[in-house]
C-alpha cells in the first residue's frame, strides 16, 4: 500500500509539466508552470571552542511546483511542495570523530490541486472553487530524550499521518492574494501504523474495537484559507504566507465537552502494557486531555476556538544571484488531536534559516 501511494504521489508530480504540454493548445486557455528544485546546506564545526557547541552539516533537498491553467472563465492550479533534510551532528566534544549521528531536519510533502469557476465577468475576483489538498511525511518521525540518544522514538512515518482536505468553498483572488471561505469541508486523517495506534500515536482517530485498529477518520467542518504572495516587496526580496483554520462539526463522542467528566484517569483499557500510551475513548484520560477537561466551565467562544485547528505558514528569500538565495521560514501548527513531545504540548513550531542553491524552470515566454 505505501508503495503503491508513493508511486502515485512521485507520478501525480512528475505528469504535470507534461500535461501541460499536452494541453496548451486547448482554446480559450494557457499554461504556466514553474519548477524550483533546490539544495540547502548549512555548516558548523567546533572543535577545541571556548564557548563549545555542536558541529553540525545540515542538507535539504526542496521542490516547489506550480502549474496553473487559466481559462476565462475558470483555472486549473495545482502545487506541489516537498522537502527532505537531515543533520549530521558531533555529540562529544572530547571525540575527533565529527557528525556520527544523524537526525532528520525536514520532511513535508503538501499537495494541491485547485479549479476555481468565475462565473461573473462583473466581478473577477469572486468565485467558486473546489480543492483538493494532501499533507503527510517521507520517512519516520522521531522524538529523542537528549542529545546523546541516537536511536529515538518513532511518533509518525509515511501516511502515519496524512490529511486529505477536500473543499467546496468561495473564494475571492487577488494576483497577490487569495481568501477562501468554505462551509462544506471533508478533512480525512489516516494513520497506516499499527504499532504507532498501539503506543497511542492516533493523531485524533477514535479507536474503539481494539485490537482491530481504525485507521481512517472522516469529519465534515468549516474551512478557511489566506495566502499571500509577493515578488519583490523589496528589491530581491520574495515573500509568501498561509493560513488555514479547521473546525470539525462534531467530535468523537469520547472527545464531547459533556463526556470528559466520565473518564477513569487511573482506568487500563484492555490491559495494555505498562509504558504505553492510551488513546481517548478507551475510558482512560491522557495527561494532555486536561487541557480539554479545564475548559468545562469555558464559554462556547473559547471552546470553539480551542477545537479549530490552525496551520500558519511564512517564508522570505532573498535573492544574491540567479542561482543562490537566503532564505527563512516559520510554520507554526495548533492541532489538539496532537498530544504533544515537549512544552508546548499542542503547539507545533518549526524554523529554519540558511543559505540555498536553486534552479528555476518556468514556461517559455513566446
Amino acid at each position: 500500500m505505501k508503495r503503491i501511494i508513493i508511486i502515485a504521489a512521485a507520478l501525480f508530480v512528475a505528469a504535470m509539466p507534461v500535461r501541460a504540454q499536452e494541453t496548451s493548445v486547448l482554446s480559450g486557455g494557457t499554461w504556466t508552470t514553474s519548477s524550483t528544485p533546490a539544495l540547502k546546506i548549512g555548516e558548523f564545526i567546533f572543535n577545541n571552542w571556548s564557548s563549545t557547541g555542536n558541529s553540525q552539516i545540515d542538507v535539504t533537498a526542496t521542490f516547489f511546483g506550480n502549474y496553473k491553467y487559466t481559462h476565462p472563465k475558470y483555472t486549473w492550479d495545482n502545487v506541489a511542495d516537498l522537502a527532505y533534510g537531515y543533520a549530521w551532528q558531533n555529540l562529544d566534544l572530547k571525540d575527533d570523530v565529527f557528525f556520527e549521528t544523524r537526525r532528520k531536519s525536514n520532511d513535508k510533502i503538501d499537495l494541491t490541486s485547485a479549479l476555481t469557476w468565475t462565473p461573473f465577468s462583473k466581478w473577477p475576483a469572486w468565485g467558486a472553487s473546489f480543492t483538493a489538498n494532501l499533507k503527510t511525511q517521507f520517512g519516520e518521525g522521531r522524538e529523542y530524550a537528549d542529545l546523546s540518544d541516537k536511536e529515538g522514538k518513532v511518533i509518525s512515518s509515511f501516511f502515519a499521518p496524512a490529511y486529505l482536505t477536500t473543499a467546496l468553498s468561495f473564494e475571492y483572488k487577488k494576483p497577490d492574494w487569495s481568501v477562501s471561505l468554505s462551509f462544506l469541508t471533508g478533512k480525512t486523517t489516516f494513520v497506516l501504523n499499527d504499532t504507532l495506534l498501539a503506543n497511542g500515536y492516533t493523531y485524533g482517530i477514535y479507536q474503539k474495537d481494539l485490537p482491530n485498529y481504525t485507521h481512517v477518520d472522516f469529519s465534515l467542518g468549516s474551512y478557511i484559507k489566506a495566502q499571500y504572495l509577493k515578488k519583490d516587496i523589496l528589491p530581491s526580496l520574495d515573500l509568501y504566507a498561509r493560513l488555514e483554520l479547521f473546525y470539525a462539526y462534531k467530535k468523537p463522542s469520547s472527545m464531547a465537552w459533556d463526556k470528559i467528566e466520565e473518564f477513569d484517569a487511573d482506568a487500563n483499557p484492555g490491559g495494555k502494557p505498562e509504558g504505553t500510551e492510551y488513546s481517548l475513548g478507551h475510558g482512560h484520560l491522557p495527561e494532555y486531555a486536561e487541557t480539554w477537561k479545564d475548559l468545562q466551565g469555558k464559554g462556547w467562544l473559547a471552546r470553539r476556538a480551542f477545537e479549530t485547528d490552525l496551520d500558519f505558514e511564512v517564508k522570505l528569500d532573498y535573492r544574491f544571484s540567479k542561482h543562490i538565495a537566503a532564505n527563512f521560514a516559520l510554520n507554526l501548527k495548533w492541532d489538539t488531536d496532537f498530544s504533544g513531545i515537549g512544552s508546548l504540548g499542542h503547539w507545533q513550531l518549526y524554523q529554519m534559516a540558511g543559505v540555498q542553491i536553486f534552479f528555476n524552470w518556468k514556461t517559455p515566454k513566446e
